[in-house]
């Protein structure tokens, strides 16, 4: 069960980020989460939208560098430990996380997070057995 993900490459200027969201938010596209990784001159924006391909034409047609990648939507109990439960599972199963972020649409007793794995499809099978719940693009935008 995996959720695209658009990443975007944005020169680390005053104003990229303002840009970029006001163009998405005047084509109908709601950014329901969202990280941004820096550096001096450069950062990436990875996000989950209602509408990746949409999103990505619009983003590319207004001359920006896109790329959707697959990544898993989990949901970790919000409890001391929970993303550590969930990370050495994968340890244990020797599958690397190349970068999560988390994201909130609701209050409640998990915490939602986004996994970006090396081996995403032997991910979800270690998460499933441990059962943990992942959630598909619908699931998320239902909370």
């Amino acid at each position: 069960m995996y959720v695209k993900q658009i990443s975007v490459f944005l020169e680390n200027h005053k104003g990229t980020l303002a840009k970029i969201t006001q163009l998405l938010g005047e084509n109908g596209i709601d950014l329901i989460a969202l990280s941004i990784a820096d550096t001096e001159q450069y950062g990436i924006l990875r996000c989950i939208v209602p509408n990746a391909q949409k999103a990505t034409q619009v983003l590319r047609d207004a001359g920006y560098s896109v790329r959707e990648t697959q990544v898993l939507a989990v949901c970790v109990e919000d409890e001391p430990g929970g993303l550590g439960n969930i990370l050495n599972a994968l340890m244990a199963a020797d599958i690397s996380v190349e970068y999560l972020y988390s994201f909130v649409r609701s209050t409640g007793k998990y915490a939602m997070v986004i996994f970006h794995l090396d081996n995403i499809a032997a991910g979800e099978s270690v998460l499933r057995e441990k059962g943990v719940k992942l959630l598909d693009l619908e699931q998320i935008r239902q909370l």
